[in-house]
């Protein structure tokens, strides 16, 4: 049984809001003991505030938390004090909600933190409403913090939660307490493009773009009002004017809405609510932009106009709820339990409720999983009328085609027979163009096996490419529908190998039936390149169903005027293969010694510039070992020429099989060979040059079967960074750890800037 995707959407949603309430960091809050005291402390010539070195006995009052003490009488200033508990932590931080508006923090009688700018009357602009992470030091226990705090907000004080924690604990706190509000977010946004592409596509009915104006103020909101909005960008005061905007665009897009519901009752009321915020939501940004007004003091007439608008939309709707469908019902609905969490998180703002965090989210999300299920209901009900549409076109369709099929069928057939050849040739025309792109023989055949349908239509064919093994392999096939088991996958080379197909001759000398049975009801061509190394070879081989083919004598499209095209298109693939050929044979020698098999020295330069490049950016290590073969010139000398170069064979042989498939062996002249290790430390690189050293000197050289002895090498080794100079040195100091090697009695390692082998 299969879950529908919306509601396994829905259950993944519900499943990551559960995993991000259990996300919950350690913490001791700091709950008790707090005392506060009106007004602003003195400071002295050292700018230590008075208040916090001596204590007036009657100046401080107990207070159940730091926020709004009693008969403040306008006063804008006030400080809290509280004696920080004992605790066990590595990273130890004070953390704090919210404070109205901006604080400093004493301990020991030094700052600590500062949110906000302090003049010289002790009081500031507002900065926006951020979570603070004050640093504690290490004998922080026991001691007196001191809070001085300005406001000239509805609220003073500090708010929320105070906790102290880990900073890593505080972290994964602030994303855990947030991932809810951001995955409703995310998912209201989805909400919001879902009912704007509705409205594009619906225009005369704008109840979507409203929608969609809603649930993107809100998931604004959610994201603005979130406190990992600050782990995105420490902006608070941007973040806050995010914030307003979008809370205060929530009563214009829902009056807009409810409008477009009622609009057979002329619903003025509703109308006149929409405009009255969209002038407040205006009039309120621009005037705190330019700095007529602090932005936080645009929030309680804001809260005090919503509330109102909010009873007012209530008593417009009670007396019109059964005139709506079902579906504005239910949209209502949502929105009434939206607008009841926000009443609530309203009336905590303005502590007409104890501080507790109100799942605002939730609201949004009952909202947003209505739009889902009456945008699913409107997908439905589009898709059947569509079907019922393409059943009554295609209807028509039919018919129309009925009395047209005939002429149709005669003109395709003129029009395939004039375009037949110059299709083939275009195709073949591509063909080669993309052959000259391909850097090697094994891409172009992979090409070959996916153009050869289009090339040999209707012909259905069967096409081999040749294998390093020399046998051919089967790579495409096309037309037979299954019914290629009758041949090969795999064809011999030599004498086994089908013979190309010759031209039968004229009918005249030569019967159609009997021309079909030479060919054995399959025509055969060979794909031949000329390799400068191996001269004429046959790199595929193609066969096409011939039965049939040449009855066509007649036809304008005759047998061999089609065997004839086949064969030039074969041969001109052939040329452009020889031209591939040849450049993979130019890359070889250009890169590749002839006598090791290993990478030549100029290989070497361009590879060795291009990995310090991508060292040096990426800081990724980078070692270089330099290989000499001890008294090759004495082995030489005692063995002759020829055996030598089976010694430097057989020393290749032992670099490949001990370094990994990332390390590039090269031979870098005469008896040396180099090793670039991309990514190797010094350790990796010593141990790899030991075990080096041990197999050459494990090999006998054989030669004519004969045993030469053994050989030894001495290696030097440099690695960046521990080289200290950059990576693009490491040839030069490997050589210099080489000659110490070398120095030291041969047949050892030596690491440049370290004294032990």
């Amino acid at each position: 049984m299969h879950m529908p995707r919306p509601l396994y959407l829905i259950i993944s949603l519900f499943l990551a809001i559960s995993m991000a309430q259990l996300a919950h960091a350690a913490s001791q809050p700091v709950s008790e003991g707090w005392e506060y005291r009106w007004g602003d402390s003195p400071f002295n010539a050292e700018g230590v505030p008075e208040w916090t070195r001596k204590d007036e006995s009657g100046q401080w009052h107990d207070i159940g938390f730091p926020s709004n003490p009693p008969n403040r009488d306008g006063r804008e200033h006030v400080w809290y004090r509280v004696t920080l508990p004992a605790g066990e932590w590595q990273e130890p931080v004070l953390y704090i909600f919210s404070v109205d508006i901006i604080v400093q923090v004493y301990l020991d009688g030094e700052k600590i933190y500062q949110y906000g700018s302090f003049d010289k009357q002790g009081r500031g602009a507002f900065e926006g409403w951020p979570w603070h992470e004050i640093s504690l030091p290490e004998e922080y226990e026991n001691k007196t913090v001191y809070f001085r705090v300005f406001s000239d907000y509805t609220d003073i004080g500090l708010w929320g939660e105070v906790s102290i924690m880990n900073h890593p604990d505080l972290v994964l706190y602030i994303v855990g307490s947030s991932l809810e509000s951001l995955i409703i977010a995310g998912f209201s946004s989805l909400i919001a493009m879902l009912a704007l592409i509705f409205a594009l596509m619906q225009t005369e009915k704008r109840t979507f773009a409203s929608i969609a104006l809603f649930t993107f103020s809100s998931s604004v909101m959610l994201v603005s009002e979130s406190q990992a909005s600050l782990l995105i960008a420490y902006k608070p005061l941007l973040w806050d004017y995010l914030a307003a905007g979008s809370y205060y665009m929530l009563p214009v897009a829902m009056a807009l809405l409810l409008g477009q519901w009622l609009a057979g009752h002329r619903p003025w009321i509703i109308n006149l609510i929409w405009k009255l915020h969209a002038v407040y939501l205006i009039g309120a940004i621009g005037l705190a932009l330019t700095g007529a007004v602090d932005l936080s003091s645009t929030f309680p007439p804001f809260d005090g106009l919503f509330l109102i608008s909010l009873v007012t939309i209530g008593a417009v709707l009670v007396r019109r709820f059964r005139q709506m469908s079902r579906e504005q019902q239910s949209l209502l609905v949502a929105y009434g339990v939206f607008c009841v969490l926000l009443i609530a998180d309203m009336a905590v703002a303005h502590g007409v409720l104890p501080w507790v965090r109100v799942p605002v989210s939730w609201g949004m999300l009952v909202f947003s999983l209505t739009v889902v299920m009456i945008s699913l209901r409107h997908f439905v009900a589009t898709q059947k009328a569509l079907r019922d549409l393409n059943v009554s076109l295609e209807e028509q369709v039919a018919e129309r085609t009925a009395s047209a099929e005939s002429l149709a069928r005669r003109e395709q057939a003129r029009v395939r027979m004039l375009t037949f050849e110059n299709e083939k040739n275009r195709v073949l025309s591509d063909v080669i163009t993309e052959l000259q792109d391909c850097v090697g023989l094994d891409q172009a055949l992979s090409l070959l096996a996916r153009a050869m349908p289009d090339l040999c239509s209707p012909l259905r064919g069967v096409f081999y490419g040749r294998s390093r093994e020399g046998v051919y392999e089967r790579i495409g096939e096309w037309g037979f529908r299954g019914e290629t088991d009758m041949l090969p996958l795999r064809l011999e080379s030599g004498k086994n190998l089908p013979k190309p197909t010759v031209l039968p001759p004229p009918s005249h000398e030569c019967p159609k039936q009997q021309a079909g049975d030479e060919l054995g009801g399959l025509m055969c061509f060979w794909v031949n390149l000329e390799s400068a190394s191996d001269g004429r070879v046959t790199e595929g081989v193609l066969l096409l169903e011939g039965d049939g083919v040449f009855a066509l004598a007649e036809t304008e499209y005759g047998s061999a005027r089609l065997f004839t095209a086949l064969d030039q298109a074969v041969q001109r693939i052939g040329i452009a293969l020889s031209s591939i050929s040849l450049r993979e044979d130019l890359q070889k020698f250009s890169y590749e010694d002839a006598l090791t098999g290993l990478k030549n020295r100029r290989y070497f330069d361009q590879l060795f510039e291009h990995e310090c490049a991508v060292a040096h950016r990426k800081e990724l290590p980078l070692s270089l070992l330099l290989v000499d073969i001890d008294h090759f010139k004495n082995f030489n000398d005692t063995h002759g020429h020829e055996s030598g170069d089976r010694a430097l064979q057989s020393v290749a042989m032992v670099l490949q099989r001990q370094f990994r498939d990332s390390d590039v062996v090269c031979r870098y002249g005469g008896e040396e060979f180099v090793v670039i290790m991309p990514g190797a430390i010094t350790s990796d690189a010593r141990e790899r040059a030991q075990n080096l050293c041990e197999a050459v000197s494990d090999v006998p050289v054989i030669y004519h079967g004969k045993d030469l002895g053994r050989l030894t090498v001495s290696v030097g080794v440099a690695c960046w960074p521990d080289s200290g100079s950059g990576p693009e040195g490491l040839l030069s100091l490997a050589d210099k750890a080489l000659y110490l090697a070398k120095e030291e009695g041969r047949n050892r390692v030596e690491i440049y800037g370290s004294q032990a082998a």
